[in-house]
Parts: structure tokens; sequence; C-alpha cells
């Protein structure tokens, strides 16, 4: 058996493709909607040697999607049946 050390603190790549498996959105959707409106050059994808081949950083993306599921918390305001008024 051979044994494979990765780094913690290496960051992982994904292409749109296994980005799109991972958060269960179509690829086409990534590309036309989220990139550039949602997804940011230089800071969630990058082109590697300034090709055509985008790649994700997961870890970045990973966070902000919870960011904006903590900021969506914050401004709803706490009702008598228990639920969340997002008005």
């Amino acid at each position: 058996m051979t044994w494979r050390i990765i780094p913690v603190n290496q960051p992982t790549y994904l292409t749109t493709e296994e980005l799109a498996a991972r958060i269960k959105y179509d690829a086409r959707t990534i590309r036309n909607r989220l990139k550039d409106s949602v997804l940011i050059e230089g800071t969630h994808y990058f082109r590697p040697f300034g090709g055509r081949k985008i790649l994700f950083l997961w870890e970045t993306i990973e966070r902000d999607m919870q960011k904006r599921l903590v900021a969506a918390e914050e401004l709803a305001i706490p009702m008598a049946s228990g639920q969340l008024c997002h008005g």
C-alpha cells in the first residue's frame, strides 16, 4: 500500500464540471450566470498561465457561500411562529 501525503494548506483546484458537481449546479449556469457576477476572477477562480482554462478555488468559494448564508439570516426578522421574515 502506498500512502500519499496531502498538505493541509494546499488549495483545492476544481474545473467547472467538478465545481458544478460539488455545489449541485449545472456547469453552464456557473459559466453563464455565476462567473463574474458571484464568482470573481482573482478571488474565486483564475486562468493558469493566462490560458483559456479556468480553475476554481474551492476553499474560497465554500467560505463565501457560507458568508452569504449567515448575512441573509442576519437580515431576517424573527416571527412569533418561529419562522423568519426576509422582508
